[in-house]
């Protein structure tokens, strides 16, 4: 793989809980550069601090942030990894609009994993963070939603949501996220 950075990129990845989003979040940025905002990270810390308040408006507070942390990180001129599960147009709206704002070229970056038994393998094999997934049918303390995560998710990797240009979509089912990253950074480079 070629030494040269791409420049001035927001990334936002994608996929479902347990897809290793955070991993290639981090291989990325030893390759680009920048900042990672991990969602996981803000939303766990707003539920230790405000333990009072309900976890979808923690979420709401969560998202808010992450924008408004982004955006301050690009007027910096850095390197931009938003690491979220990006469900929702709201969310890609949102990126790509920064992106435009700034100057920067967006990407949308999903980690795909097809098998529920995998992720759930996954999830229950890490040390979550208190707002997220502990399996697949095991949502976060607090969490208004229960059971139904294996029909959800299905759902959810038939059907992502995707924005029309500059989508990488790297398989991350055999575990190693080495070839997805030089899929990804040979996308984003021949774009460049």
């Amino acid at each position: 793989m070629s030494n040269s950075k791409p420049q001035k990129v927001l990334i936002q990845m994608s996929g479902a809980p347990g897809a290793g989003k955070s991993t290639m979040s981090m291989l990325l940025q030893r390759s680009i550069g920048g900042l990672i905002i991990d969602h996981d990270i803000i939303r766990s810390s707003l539920l230790e601090d405000y333990s009072d308040v309900a976890f979808d408006q923690v979420a709401k507070s969560a998202y808010r942030l992450q924008w408004a942390m982004a955006d301050q990180a690009l007027k910096q001129g850095l390197n931009v990894i938003i690491d979220s599960v990006c469900n929702y147009q709201e969310a890609l709206d949102k990126g790509s609009a920064l992106a435009e704002r700034h100057g920067y070229t967006y990407w949308y970056v999903e980690c795909r994993v097809e098998s529920i038994a995998l992720l759930d393998e996954r999830l229950r094999a890490r040390t979550p963070m208190r707002s997220q997934r502990t399996g697949v049918d095991c949502p976060p303390a607090g969490a208004s939603r229960t059971g139904r995560g294996e029909e959800v998710l299905r759902q959810r990797i038939a059907n992502p949501c995707r924005p029309e240009g500059n989508v990488v979509i790297v398989d991350t089912t055999a575990g190693s996220l080495v070839v997805g990253l030089e899929e990804v950074l040979r996308q984003i480079q021949s774009r460049n």
